[in-house]
Parts: structure tokens; sequence; C-alpha cells
């Protein structure tokens, strides 16, 4: 997946670091990815949700808020409208490049700066909160015993996450004036809610405020026991494929006409856990799959092996082969079921003069028709023989073919 480092100008003319990943193929879509409070562009939930969207076609820019991470600028000078003019001001550069985003992904304080953003963005067609809360002024809890030295000093250093930082007057009173209510009854994009119930630093209830607040079309999703941050790579991976599958309904991810000689397009197989086997596998703008190992194999069950696809190609093709002839011959052919299996056995067991071992798939057909006479029966088990699959694979593997009553 390419990712690259790039620099814009934030809301008071800082540099802020950001990276911008990009699909490896097709680009269908932009989105911009706001990260958590005090948090950054890189922690591991933004650089998985990151990398699995781009996977899927949509380039992502997740950057540092003004002061924080490798941004230039003074935190103890930013606010909760700061952080929505950084937005603003990200969406500005992406259009610059021809890019501009329909999407926007918020992360807790992020989420809801997001939704304040929307009111500035026309091009935004969908956002997505994670962790969201419904009070942005719900962040002075976590360093509340410094709130009486931030107004009388007016700014007071607390230490959040096991680090230091100065928070400054103008943004408490900026946090408690940004309730979401208004921006959520004028929300002019799709909204997707997702919250895990079991959240102890932003409560369910704020995701209920949220989802109650905002106009239709609106969607809530559970992130069941996942924790705040999104730690678990298994919960961050989720968000991103419910995020890709919600978003596709309202972005128009329209892919390039396929390469000349290959009308079906190209298949992307792209590495989704180099720690494991799961596998990314796309093909246009709105077919993702998963491919993976077993556990036994040292993989995470989460998607049909190699293999499985294999066979799933052959079963595939034989019923749309069956079902294209009976349907063009007007035969009473109610269903069609194709059952695979795939093993090694040795070229003698298969009546192929070979001493090395093949592959062998049997192929188990179920024809429903009680009106089928048995010679059209016969006629369609001839038939499956000449799916496309059926010939590429014969040339170096052997095929049984049983019909099932």
């Amino acid at each position: 997946m390419p990712s690259r480092e790039i620099t814009f100008k934030g809301h008071d003319g800082s540099d802020l670091a950001a990276r911008l990943d990009m699909p490896a193929g097709p680009h269908m879509a932009t989105a911009l990815f706001a990260h958590c409070f005090t948090c950054g562009k890189d922690i591991p939930a933004a650089r998985r949700i990151a990398g699995r969207l781009a996977a899927l076609g949509i380039a992502v820019l997740r950057f540092d808020f003004t002061g924080l991470g490798h941004s230039e600028g003074e935190f103890a000078n930013t606010s909760f409208s700061s952080n929505v003019e950084d937005i603003v001001a990200a969406a500005g550069w992406l259009a610059d490049e021809g890019m501009a985003p329909s999407l926007l992904i918020g992360h807790s304080l992020g989420g809801a700066a997001v939704i304040r953003a929307t009111e500035e963005l026309d091009a935004i067609k969908a956002v997505a909160t994670i962790g969201a809360p419904f009070d942005p002024s719900h962040v002075t809890r976590h360093f509340s015993d410094a709130l009486p030295k931030i107004d009388a000093e007016g700014t007071a250093r607390v230490c959040l996450g096991g680090r230091p930082f100065t928070i400054g007057k103008s943004f408490v009173k900026d946090t408690g004036s940004a309730a979401l209510g208004t921006a959520l009854g004028q929300l002019h994009a799709a909204l997707l809610v997702l919250h895990a119930p079991r959240d102890e630093t932003v409560g369910i209830d704020s995701a209920s405020q949220i989802f109650l607040a905002a106009r239709h079309p609106k969607s809530f999703v559970s992130l069941d026991d996942a924790d705040h941050l999104i730690s678990r790579p298994e919960d961050a991976e989720y968000a991103a494929e419910v995020i890709a599958t919600w978003a596709a309904r309202y972005l128009d991810r329209r892919p390039p006409a396929p390469p000349a000689g290959v009308p079906e397009g190209i298949v992307r197989v792209s590495e989704a856990d180099r720690e494991g086997f799961l596998q990314d596998v796309t093909s246009g703008s709105h077919l993702h799959l998963l491919a993976d190992e077993p556990l036994a194999y040292g993989g995470t069950d989460r998607g049909m092996s190699p293999y499985g696809f294999l066979a799933a190609g052959l079963g595939a093709c034989t019923s749309m082969t069956i079902r294209m002839y009976a349907r063009k011959k007007k035969w009473p052919l109610d269903h069609v079921r194709v059952d695979v299996s795939h093993q090694k056995v040795h070229a003698q067991d298969a009546a192929v003069a070979s001493t090395e071992k093949i592959d062998r798939f049997l192929r188990r057909i179920v024809l429903d028709g009680p009106a089928l006479k048995p010679e059209q029966r016969a006629r369609l088990l001839e038939i499956a023989d000449k799916c496309p699959v059926h010939r590429t694979l014969e040339r170096t593997s052997h095929i049984e073919t049983e019909l099932e009553d």
C-alpha cells in the first residue's frame, strides 16, 4: 500500500504533519481521519483503519492536530474549534490535490470535530464516528483537578495517558460551548456511529445522544467489547470493514475502465496482517472478500483458504454454465447446487498416467426440478464439463463429477 508523508498549513499557519495512505490499485474515494484527544495520526487504530480502507480503494489522509505528534504549533493555544479548522484545512489540501474527501472519520474527540467540520464541507457524503462524545467538554473530566488552576492562571500542566500537556483556558471554555445537537440536526451527510458498550472513557450514552440527534440516513454499530482506543487489531479491522461497507452506499466509488484485454478487471490481493495470513481480496469497487488459513495452519480462519477460492470458482462457474444452458433450452430447472471438495492424490488413483501427486476436485451436483426428464439431467451433467473454469483446471488437475438425486 503506497503511503507518503506530507505537510499542510493548519488553522494558524503552522505546518501540520500528515500521512496519505493511497490504494495500491484504483483510487475510488478519499477519506479524512481525525484522531482522538492528545493522540496522533500514528496510533495503531488509525494506522490499521487507514490501511484497510486503502486496500478497499479509499485513500485516507490522517494528520496530527496543531501542537501534537510531529505537527508544529502550541497545543496550549488550541481548542476544539481549532481542531475543526485543522480538519477543514486538511480537506482543502486534499481538494487542491484533486482528491477532495467525501468521507470523514473521527475517533473520540476527533469524531465530535468531524461532525462540526461537516458544516463547512459541502462535498462530504458520509461521516463515521468511533467512540465520540456528544458533549466535547466531556474530555475535561480527564484533568478536572486542574480546572481551578486553569481558570485562575490561564493554563495548567496536566498528565494525560502518561504524557505531559499544557491545557489552556480557551480550550476548556470552547469545549464547554461545543455541544453537537445543532450540528447533528443540520448534518447534510449520512452518519455512522460506532461505539463500544463497555467503553470506560466515553460512555455509550454519548452514542445514543449522537444517534438520536441526527437526521436520517444514520446507522449505529456496536463494537462489542473493544476498548476506547480500539487497540486490538481485530477491532480496528472490523471497524474499517464496517465503515467501508457502509460508506459504499453513499460514495461514488466508480473504478476506472479495466485494462485492454482484461474485461473482468484485476483481482487484487493485499496482505492485511503481516503477522498472520489474512488477505484483502478486492475486485472492482464493491467486491471485497477475505482470504485466510485455518487456525490449525497458523491463520485466523476469517476467510476462505486459497484452495477454497479455487473450489468456489469451479463450483460457481459450473452452476452458472448449467443455468445458462437450461435457460436457453427453457427446461424446468428450479435450482442448482454444486458441492466441491479438493485434495491431493497420487495420479494413479485418479487414473492419470503420471507418478506425481495431482489435485483432485470432486464435484457433486444437485439439480432440483421434478419436471426434468432423465435425458435432460444427463445432458446438464455433460454441460457441467463445458464450464470454462473446469477446462482451465483439467489441464493440470483431475475433476470428478457426480450427480446427486
